[in-house]
Protein backbone atom coordinates (compact mmCIF):
# COMPACT_ATOMS: atom_id res chain seq x y z
CA UNK A 1 0.00 0.00 0.00
CA UNK A 2 1.36 3.64 -0.95
CA UNK A 3 2.29 4.96 1.84
CA UNK A 4 0.70 8.43 1.51
CA UNK A 5 -2.81 6.09 1.00
CA UNK A 6 -4.28 5.87 4.79
CA UNK A 7 -3.71 9.93 5.01
CA UNK A 8 -5.48 10.26 1.68
CA UNK A 9 -8.41 8.76 3.15
CA UNK A 10 -8.81 10.63 6.40
CA UNK A 11 -8.20 13.78 4.19
CA UNK A 12 -10.57 13.17 1.65
CA UNK A 13 -13.50 11.79 4.63
CA UNK A 14 -12.65 15.22 6.58
CA UNK A 15 -12.08 17.72 3.68
CA UNK A 16 -15.47 17.62 2.05
CA UNK A 17 -17.61 19.41 4.28
CA UNK A 18 -14.67 21.30 5.06
CA UNK A 19 -14.87 22.61 1.23
CA UNK A 20 -18.41 23.46 1.20
CA UNK A 21 -18.27 25.58 3.92
CA UNK A 22 -15.44 27.04 2.70
CA UNK A 23 -17.44 27.80 -0.58
CA UNK A 24 -19.80 29.15 1.65
CA UNK A 25 -17.40 32.23 3.31
CA UNK A 26 -15.68 33.11 -0.45
CA UNK A 27 -18.05 32.50 -2.90
CA UNK A 28 -15.61 30.76 -4.85
CA UNK A 29 -15.68 27.33 -6.29
CA UNK A 30 -12.00 26.97 -7.92
CA UNK A 31 -10.42 29.27 -5.09
CA UNK A 32 -11.68 27.35 -2.21
CA UNK A 33 -11.16 24.13 -4.32
CA UNK A 34 -7.34 25.57 -5.03
CA UNK A 35 -7.01 25.91 -0.62
CA UNK A 36 -7.80 22.69 -0.30
CA UNK A 37 -5.65 20.87 -2.51
CA UNK A 38 -2.86 22.76 -1.16
CA UNK A 39 -4.02 22.26 1.75
CA UNK A 40 -3.80 17.99 0.86
CA UNK A 41 -0.42 18.79 0.03
CA UNK A 42 0.40 20.23 3.22
CA UNK A 43 -0.83 17.07 4.82
CA UNK A 44 0.53 14.87 2.99
CA UNK A 45 4.00 16.64 4.67
CA UNK A 46 2.83 17.55 7.90
CA UNK A 47 0.98 14.31 8.90
CA UNK A 48 3.51 11.93 7.63
CA UNK A 49 6.17 13.31 9.83
CA UNK A 50 3.42 14.01 12.67
CA UNK A 51 1.28 11.48 12.57
CA UNK A 52 -2.57 12.74 11.60
CA UNK A 53 -4.07 14.80 14.01
CA UNK A 54 -6.41 14.42 16.67
CA UNK A 55 -8.73 16.45 14.90
CA UNK A 56 -8.13 16.28 10.99
CA UNK A 57 -11.29 18.62 10.59
CA UNK A 58 -10.45 21.28 12.32
CA UNK A 59 -6.75 21.10 11.16
CA UNK A 60 -8.00 20.62 7.79
CA UNK A 61 -10.53 23.90 8.32
CA UNK A 62 -7.61 25.68 9.92
CA UNK A 63 -5.14 25.05 7.04
CA UNK A 64 -7.42 25.77 4.18
CA UNK A 65 -8.46 29.17 5.52
CA UNK A 66 -4.69 30.36 5.71
CA UNK A 67 -4.28 29.34 2.08
CA UNK A 68 -7.35 31.02 0.77
CA UNK A 69 -6.40 33.86 2.40
CA UNK A 70 -2.84 33.60 1.03
CA UNK A 71 -4.14 32.87 -2.27
CA UNK A 72 -6.81 35.85 -2.58
CA UNK A 73 -4.23 38.01 -1.12
CA UNK A 74 -2.07 37.17 -4.15
CA UNK A 75 -4.21 37.75 -6.82
CA UNK A 76 -4.08 41.17 -8.34
CA UNK A 77 -6.99 41.60 -9.96
CA UNK A 78 -9.50 41.16 -7.44
CA UNK A 79 -10.83 43.78 -6.76
CA UNK A 80 -12.96 42.70 -3.40
CA UNK A 81 -9.99 41.30 -1.73
CA UNK A 82 -10.58 42.74 1.86
CA UNK A 83 -13.95 42.10 2.09
CA UNK A 84 -13.39 38.33 1.15
CA UNK A 85 -10.44 37.41 3.38
CA UNK A 86 -12.41 39.03 6.26
CA UNK A 87 -15.64 36.65 5.30
CA UNK A 88 -13.00 33.73 5.22
CA UNK A 89 -11.29 35.11 8.41
CA UNK A 90 -14.86 34.95 9.98
CA UNK A 91 -15.39 30.94 9.03
CA UNK A 92 -15.26 28.81 12.10
CA UNK A 93 -11.72 26.43 12.68
CA UNK A 94 -13.99 23.70 14.08
CA UNK A 95 -15.83 22.09 11.48
CA UNK A 96 -18.49 21.01 13.97
CA UNK A 97 -21.77 22.03 13.70
CA UNK A 98 -21.32 23.42 10.35
CA UNK A 99 -23.10 19.61 8.72
CA UNK A 100 -25.98 21.57 6.83
CA UNK A 101 -23.28 23.07 4.27
CA UNK A 102 -23.03 20.33 1.91
CA UNK A 103 -26.53 20.22 2.11
CA UNK A 104 -26.51 23.91 1.24
CA UNK A 105 -23.85 23.21 -1.64
CA UNK A 106 -25.67 20.48 -3.24
CA UNK A 107 -28.71 22.89 -3.81
CA UNK A 108 -26.36 25.39 -5.09
CA UNK A 109 -24.91 22.86 -7.25
CA UNK A 110 -28.58 22.39 -8.22
CA UNK A 111 -29.87 25.34 -9.29
CA UNK A 112 -32.46 24.87 -12.45
CA UNK A 113 -30.04 27.56 -14.32
CA UNK A 114 -27.46 24.64 -15.24
CA UNK A 115 -27.97 21.55 -17.13
CA UNK A 116 -28.47 18.77 -15.26
CA UNK A 117 -26.06 16.89 -16.18
CA UNK A 118 -23.87 19.83 -14.92
CA UNK A 119 -25.59 19.41 -11.56
CA UNK A 120 -24.89 16.24 -11.29
CA UNK A 121 -21.29 16.62 -12.62
CA UNK A 122 -20.42 19.58 -10.43
CA UNK A 123 -22.11 18.44 -6.89
CA UNK A 124 -20.38 15.03 -7.44
CA UNK A 125 -17.04 16.95 -8.04
CA UNK A 126 -17.11 19.39 -5.03
CA UNK A 127 -19.35 17.50 -2.68
CA UNK A 128 -17.98 14.17 -3.31
CA UNK A 129 -14.28 15.29 -4.03
CA UNK A 130 -14.15 12.30 -6.99
CA UNK A 131 -11.70 13.47 -9.97
CA UNK A 132 -12.77 14.86 -13.32
CA UNK A 133 -11.57 11.29 -14.91
CA UNK A 134 -14.11 9.29 -12.71
CA UNK A 135 -16.49 12.20 -13.79
CA UNK A 136 -15.96 10.95 -17.10
CA UNK A 137 -16.18 7.59 -16.61
CA UNK A 138 -19.61 7.53 -14.68
CA UNK A 139 -21.39 10.01 -17.29
CA UNK A 140 -19.42 7.74 -20.28
CA UNK A 141 -17.67 10.94 -22.29
CA UNK A 142 -14.30 12.18 -22.32
CA UNK A 143 -12.32 13.53 -19.62
CA UNK A 144 -11.92 17.07 -21.60
CA UNK A 145 -15.45 17.71 -22.25
CA UNK A 146 -16.20 17.05 -18.40
CA UNK A 147 -13.46 19.48 -17.37
CA UNK A 148 -15.22 22.00 -19.76
CA UNK A 149 -18.83 21.26 -18.26
CA UNK A 150 -17.59 22.10 -15.26
CA UNK A 151 -15.96 25.10 -15.64
CA UNK A 152 -18.90 26.18 -17.56
CA UNK A 153 -21.16 25.40 -14.72
CA UNK A 154 -18.94 27.25 -12.21
CA UNK A 155 -19.26 30.16 -13.89
CA UNK A 156 -22.89 30.22 -14.20
CA UNK A 157 -23.12 29.95 -10.90
CA UNK A 158 -20.78 32.90 -10.34
CA UNK A 159 -22.63 35.20 -13.17
CA UNK A 160 -25.67 34.42 -12.16
CA UNK A 161 -25.38 35.30 -8.40
CA UNK A 162 -26.95 32.17 -7.27
CA UNK A 163 -27.18 31.72 -3.94
CA UNK A 164 -25.84 29.40 -1.40
CA UNK A 165 -28.64 28.13 0.93
CA UNK A 166 -31.48 25.80 0.94
CA UNK A 167 -34.67 27.03 -1.46
CA UNK A 168 -37.66 27.84 0.42
CA UNK A 169 -39.89 24.76 0.70
CA UNK A 170 -41.87 26.08 -2.47
CA UNK A 171 -39.01 25.79 -4.92
CA UNK A 172 -37.74 22.46 -3.61
CA UNK A 173 -39.37 20.44 -6.06
CA UNK A 174 -37.14 22.58 -8.82
CA UNK A 175 -34.69 20.86 -7.82
CA UNK A 176 -35.17 17.64 -6.39
CA UNK A 177 -34.42 15.51 -9.32
CA UNK A 178 -30.97 16.36 -9.50
CA UNK A 179 -30.40 16.53 -5.96
CA UNK A 180 -31.78 12.72 -5.56
CA UNK A 181 -29.47 12.32 -8.51
CA UNK A 182 -26.34 13.21 -7.14
CA UNK A 183 -27.29 11.56 -3.73
CA UNK A 184 -27.85 8.58 -5.54
CA UNK A 185 -24.72 8.71 -7.70
CA UNK A 186 -22.55 9.55 -4.34
CA UNK A 187 -24.17 6.84 -2.79
CA UNK A 188 -23.00 3.93 -6.06
CA UNK A 189 -19.76 5.64 -5.85
CA UNK A 190 -19.29 4.85 -2.32
CA UNK A 191 -20.75 1.02 -2.65
CA UNK A 192 -18.62 0.36 -5.42
CA UNK A 193 -15.66 2.88 -5.79
CA UNK A 194 -14.76 3.73 -9.49
CA UNK A 195 -11.05 3.06 -8.67
CA UNK A 196 -8.79 1.74 -5.91
CA UNK A 197 -8.09 -1.44 -4.33
CA UNK A 198 -11.20 -1.22 -2.17
CA UNK A 199 -14.21 -2.53 -3.37
CA UNK A 200 -15.94 0.12 -1.48
CA UNK A 201 -15.68 3.80 -0.24
CA UNK A 202 -17.38 3.17 3.42
CA UNK A 203 -17.29 6.68 4.25
CA UNK A 204 -18.92 8.53 1.14
CA UNK A 205 -21.64 5.85 1.50
CA UNK A 206 -22.32 7.06 4.97
CA UNK A 207 -22.36 10.39 3.89
CA UNK A 208 -24.72 10.23 0.86
CA UNK A 209 -27.20 8.69 3.60
CA UNK A 210 -26.23 11.34 6.31
CA UNK A 211 -27.42 13.82 3.22
CA UNK A 212 -30.81 11.47 2.54
CA UNK A 213 -31.88 11.62 5.98
CA UNK A 214 -31.69 15.27 5.91
CA UNK A 215 -33.43 15.35 3.00
CA UNK A 216 -36.28 12.84 4.45
CA UNK A 217 -36.48 15.52 7.43
CA UNK A 218 -36.40 18.72 4.89
CA UNK A 219 -38.83 17.26 2.55
CA UNK A 220 -41.41 14.60 4.77
CA UNK A 221 -43.67 12.67 3.33
CA UNK A 222 -42.00 13.08 -0.35
CA UNK A 223 -41.88 9.32 -1.95
CA UNK A 224 -38.96 9.61 -4.00
CA UNK A 225 -36.69 10.81 -0.97
CA UNK A 226 -38.36 8.32 1.44
CA UNK A 227 -37.48 5.83 -2.04
CA UNK A 228 -34.10 6.61 -1.75
CA UNK A 229 -32.87 6.62 1.60
CA UNK A 230 -34.72 3.15 1.46
CA UNK A 231 -32.61 2.47 -1.43
CA UNK A 232 -29.20 3.22 -0.50
CA UNK A 233 -30.26 1.60 3.61
CA UNK A 234 -31.17 -1.82 1.90
CA UNK A 235 -27.98 -1.86 -0.50
CA UNK A 236 -25.73 -0.65 2.80
CA UNK A 237 -26.82 -3.81 4.78
CA UNK A 238 -25.11 -5.89 2.68
CA UNK A 239 -21.83 -4.36 3.31
CA UNK A 240 -20.23 -6.63 5.35
CA UNK A 241 -20.93 -9.67 3.23
CA UNK A 242 -19.97 -8.51 -0.10
CA UNK A 243 -16.39 -9.35 0.65
CA UNK A 244 -14.96 -12.55 2.04
CA UNK A 245 -11.75 -12.06 4.76
CA UNK A 246 -9.37 -11.70 2.10
CA UNK A 247 -11.33 -8.98 1.12
CA UNK A 248 -12.30 -10.69 -2.08
CA UNK A 249 -15.81 -9.91 -3.83
CA UNK A 250 -18.59 -12.01 -2.59
CA UNK A 251 -21.47 -12.36 -5.30
CA UNK A 252 -24.84 -11.17 -3.90
CA UNK A 253 -26.09 -15.08 -4.52
CA UNK A 254 -23.22 -16.37 -2.45
CA UNK A 255 -23.41 -14.23 0.14
CA UNK A 256 -23.97 -14.95 4.22
CA UNK A 257 -27.29 -13.17 4.60
CA UNK A 258 -26.95 -14.05 8.50
CA UNK A 259 -24.12 -10.74 7.67
CA UNK A 260 -26.52 -8.89 6.53
CA UNK A 261 -27.46 -5.79 8.82
CA UNK A 262 -31.23 -6.77 9.67
CA UNK A 263 -31.81 -2.96 11.69
CA UNK A 264 -30.93 -1.70 8.04
CA UNK A 265 -32.79 -3.54 6.41
CA UNK A 266 -35.72 -3.14 8.58
CA UNK A 267 -35.61 0.83 8.62
CA UNK A 268 -35.48 0.64 4.75
CA UNK A 269 -38.64 -1.13 4.48
CA UNK A 270 -40.24 0.77 6.48
CA UNK A 271 -39.38 3.72 4.68
CA UNK A 272 -40.48 2.00 1.32
CA UNK A 273 -43.92 1.18 2.93
CA UNK A 274 -44.07 4.93 4.12
CA UNK A 275 -43.37 6.13 0.23
CA UNK A 276 -46.49 3.94 -0.55
CA UNK A 277 -48.98 5.65 1.49
CA UNK A 278 -47.28 9.11 0.82
CA UNK A 279 -48.39 9.35 -2.77
CA UNK A 280 -47.56 8.08 -6.60
CA UNK A 281 -43.64 6.54 -6.87
CA UNK A 282 -41.02 6.92 -9.22
CA UNK A 283 -37.50 5.62 -9.97
CA UNK A 284 -36.07 5.47 -6.49
CA UNK A 285 -38.76 3.64 -4.90
CA UNK A 286 -38.58 0.90 -7.56
CA UNK A 287 -35.40 0.26 -7.38
CA UNK A 288 -35.99 0.16 -3.60
CA UNK A 289 -39.03 -2.32 -4.53
CA UNK A 290 -36.59 -4.27 -6.46
CA UNK A 291 -33.76 -4.53 -4.06
CA UNK A 292 -36.52 -5.36 -1.41
CA UNK A 293 -36.99 -8.54 -2.95
CA UNK A 294 -33.74 -10.00 -2.04
CA UNK A 295 -34.05 -8.97 1.57
CA UNK A 296 -37.18 -11.14 2.16
CA UNK A 297 -36.00 -14.69 1.30
CA UNK A 298 -34.12 -16.43 3.47
CA UNK A 299 -31.87 -18.18 0.37
CA UNK A 300 -31.12 -16.68 -3.26
CA UNK A 301 -32.90 -19.67 -4.37
CA UNK A 302 -36.49 -18.75 -3.20
CA UNK A 303 -35.70 -14.52 -4.73
CA UNK A 304 -39.22 -14.26 -6.73
CA UNK A 305 -37.66 -13.00 -9.99
CA UNK A 306 -40.63 -12.93 -11.89
CA UNK A 307 -42.05 -10.46 -9.97
CA UNK A 308 -38.46 -8.41 -9.62
CA UNK A 309 -39.01 -8.26 -14.05
CA UNK A 310 -42.66 -7.31 -13.31
CA UNK A 311 -41.00 -4.22 -11.27
CA UNK A 312 -38.33 -3.73 -13.61
CA UNK A 313 -40.61 -3.26 -16.97
CA UNK A 314 -42.27 -0.35 -14.56
CA UNK A 315 -39.09 1.25 -13.98
CA UNK A 316 -37.95 0.71 -17.85
CA UNK A 317 -41.52 2.69 -18.36
CA UNK A 318 -40.82 5.51 -16.28
CA UNK A 319 -36.36 6.31 -17.07
CA UNK A 320 -36.35 4.76 -20.93
CA UNK A 321 -32.69 3.42 -19.82
CA UNK A 322 -30.43 1.08 -21.08
CA UNK A 323 -29.42 0.29 -18.06
CA UNK A 324 -32.65 -0.75 -16.60
CA UNK A 325 -33.12 -2.62 -19.86
CA UNK A 326 -29.20 -4.35 -18.88
CA UNK A 327 -30.89 -5.30 -14.94
CA UNK A 328 -33.84 -6.83 -16.28
CA UNK A 329 -32.13 -8.62 -18.40
CA UNK A 330 -30.06 -10.10 -15.64
CA UNK A 331 -33.51 -10.67 -13.84
CA UNK A 332 -34.81 -12.64 -16.80
CA UNK A 333 -31.79 -14.61 -17.12
CA UNK A 334 -32.51 -15.70 -13.36
CA UNK A 335 -36.32 -16.39 -13.83
CA UNK A 336 -36.41 -17.67 -17.54
CA UNK A 337 -32.25 -18.87 -18.24
CA UNK A 338 -29.37 -17.12 -19.97
CA UNK A 339 -30.83 -17.63 -23.16
CA UNK A 340 -33.51 -15.30 -23.46
CA UNK A 341 -31.11 -12.89 -21.21
CA UNK A 342 -28.99 -12.87 -24.02
CA UNK A 343 -32.32 -12.60 -26.88
CA UNK A 344 -32.26 -9.27 -24.87
CA UNK A 345 -28.86 -7.89 -24.35
CA UNK A 346 -27.96 -8.17 -27.97
CA UNK A 347 -29.70 -4.92 -29.02
CA UNK A 348 -28.01 -2.85 -26.50
CA UNK A 349 -24.54 -3.11 -27.47
CA UNK A 350 -24.50 -0.09 -29.06
CA UNK A 351 -25.81 1.80 -26.46
CA UNK A 352 -23.65 0.20 -23.45
CA UNK A 353 -20.71 -0.51 -25.50
CA UNK A 354 -18.51 1.89 -22.61
CA UNK A 355 -20.39 0.16 -19.68
CA UNK A 356 -18.33 -2.54 -17.92
CA UNK A 357 -21.69 -4.15 -16.12
CA UNK A 358 -23.05 -4.77 -19.83
CA UNK A 359 -19.85 -6.97 -21.22
CA UNK A 360 -19.76 -8.73 -17.55
CA UNK A 361 -23.65 -9.60 -17.87
CA UNK A 362 -22.70 -10.85 -21.35
CA UNK A 363 -19.92 -13.18 -20.33
CA UNK A 364 -21.50 -14.43 -17.32
CA UNK A 365 -24.78 -15.30 -19.89
CA UNK A 366 -22.11 -16.94 -22.44
CA UNK A 367 -20.29 -18.72 -19.76
CA UNK A 368 -23.75 -20.30 -17.94
CA UNK A 369 -24.29 -21.90 -21.52
CA UNK A 370 -20.81 -22.75 -21.57
CA UNK A 371 -19.50 -20.53 -24.93
CA UNK A 372 -16.65 -19.95 -22.94
CA UNK A 373 -15.11 -18.45 -26.12
CA UNK A 374 -17.76 -15.98 -26.88
CA UNK A 375 -17.45 -15.36 -22.72
CA UNK A 376 -13.59 -14.87 -23.05
CA UNK A 377 -14.04 -11.80 -25.55
CA UNK A 378 -16.27 -10.26 -22.95
CA UNK A 379 -14.95 -10.45 -20.27
CA UNK A 380 -11.44 -9.17 -21.52
CA UNK A 381 -13.85 -6.13 -22.72
CA UNK A 382 -15.18 -5.80 -19.36
CA UNK A 383 -11.56 -5.79 -17.98
CA UNK A 384 -10.94 -3.28 -20.43
CA UNK A 385 -13.45 -1.10 -18.79
CA UNK A 386 -13.08 -1.90 -15.21
CA UNK A 387 -10.08 -0.09 -12.79
CA UNK A 388 -11.55 -0.91 -9.59
CA UNK A 389 -9.25 -3.98 -8.27
CA UNK A 390 -11.35 -5.98 -6.53
CA UNK A 391 -13.51 -6.28 -9.37
CA UNK A 392 -10.76 -6.85 -11.76
CA UNK A 393 -10.17 -9.95 -9.37
CA UNK A 394 -13.13 -11.31 -9.81
CA UNK A 395 -13.38 -10.82 -13.74
CA UNK A 396 -10.05 -12.20 -13.98
CA UNK A 397 -10.88 -15.19 -11.95
CA UNK A 398 -14.35 -15.72 -13.87
CA UNK A 399 -11.90 -15.28 -17.26
CA UNK A 400 -9.58 -18.12 -15.96
CA UNK A 401 -13.04 -20.01 -15.41
CA UNK A 402 -13.29 -20.27 -19.10
CA UNK A 403 -9.83 -20.45 -20.60
CA UNK A 404 -8.35 -22.87 -18.77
Amino acid sequence: MDEGQPIAEVFRRESGQVLATLIRFCGDFDLAEDAVQDTFLLALERWSRDGVPPNPGAWITAAAKHRAIDRIRREARRVDKEAMVSRVQSMPDDPAGLEDDQLRLIFTCCHPALALDARVALTLRTVCGLATRDLARAFMTAEATMAQRLVRAKRKIQVAGIAYRVPAPDRLGDRLAAVLAVVYLMFNEGHTASAGDRLARESLSAEAMRVGDLLCRLMPGEPEVLGLQALMLLNHSRRHARVDSSGAMVLLADQDRGQWDRAEIERGLALLRQGTRAGSVGQYWLQAAIVAEHAHPQTAETTDWHRICRLYDVLFGLTRSPVVQLNRAIAVSMADGPAAALRLLEPLATHLDGYSYFHIATADMHRRLGANTEAAQAYRRALDLTTNDVQRAALNARLDEVTT
